[in-house]
């Protein structure tokens, strides 16, 4: 049980227990492990930092992890060296399961994918990974907020944001109108998609010639007068689809919710460090 004096943040040990191929682009690993118990995802698009190892390490090399003062461990750990501290990288939780206690996370798989997407290409049961992780459900790691007034959504997503779209979905209440454009890499990677919401699920293609992400929406119906609007995935993307929600059809930017998961041509340590552009 959490307390007021929680910190919202914790790094977790866990485990790889099981690993399950979604589609050709897309697997899906289960982690298990004791600290899970005091794992509290709050749903939605909840993220978490993954730190994972270097070919050949065991586990992943990291500061000793019983300093309360996570600024302060995060801080040790850029100070080593590049090829032995652990690789971190961005990941939704895809679900949360207690009784056991399990975590999914699904990993995007492209044939040049960084040093996250051949690790988890290779992940097998027993591989230890870090998490640094939501020890209290309400934390700023979940960016879908549904104001109290909305009364539409809508939902575009590549693949990195997949899982968090999909999580979107089960979470949304009942007869909750949405419109839901997914873009993925090829036909076998739609999913079958869980949701209680009025929802429309337009899958993208690239390999079947799916337009643009603005192109995709252009026409799209914002039912109702307060719409949401959630939108992830390559940055490119993420900001030609909010100037056109925001420019083209004047929605409160306040009701937009944007995040680049990644970038053509860019690490996510890149990404990191390029300024995001709010216009």
């Amino acid at each position: 049980m959490t307390t007021a004096e929680t910190a919202p943040f914790q790094f977790f040990s866990l485990q790889v227990d099981r690993t399950r191929r979604l589609g050709p682009s897309l697997v899906r690993i289960t982690f298990t492990g004791e600290d899970l118990k005091a794992f509290a995802s709050g749903g939605r698009d909840q993220s978490l930092s993954l730190f994972l190892p270097h070919p050949g390490q065991p586990e992943p090399v990291l500061p000793p992890l019983d300093d309360p003062d996570l600024y302060a461990v995060l801080g040790a750990w850029r100070a080593m060296p590049d090829d032995e501290r652990a690789v971190m990288r961005s990941y939704t939780v895809r679900e949360q399961r207690t009784a056991p206690d399990e975590v999914d996370i699904d990993f995007a798989l492209h044939e040049d994918g960084g040093p996250a997407c051949r690790w988890a290409q290779q992940a097998e049961p027993g591989d230890k990974v870090v998490v640094l992780g939501p020890a209290v459900a309400d934390n700023t790691g979940v960016r879908f907020r549904l104001p109290d007034d909305a009364d539409s959504v809508l939902i575009w997503a590549d693949e990195t944001a997949l899982p968090a779209a999909s999580a979107v979905l089960e979470w949304l209440p009942a007869e909750t109108r949405a419109q839901v454009y997914l873009e993925v890499p090829c036909s076998g990677d739609r999913l079958e998609l869980a949701t209680e919401a009025d929802a429309t699920v337009t899958w993208l293609v690239r390999e079947e010639g799916a337009p643009s992400a603005v192109d995709a929406v252009r026409d799209a119906e914002l039912p109702g007068d307060a719409p949401y609007v959630w939108i992830a995935g390559e940055s490119g993307s993420v900001k030609a689809l909010r100037r056109h929600f925001v420019n083209e059809r004047q929605l409160d930017r306040r009701r937009i919710t944007f995040v680049g998961y990644w970038r053509k041509g860019l690490s996510e340590d890149a990404l990191r460090e390029t300024p995001e552009d709010d216009s």
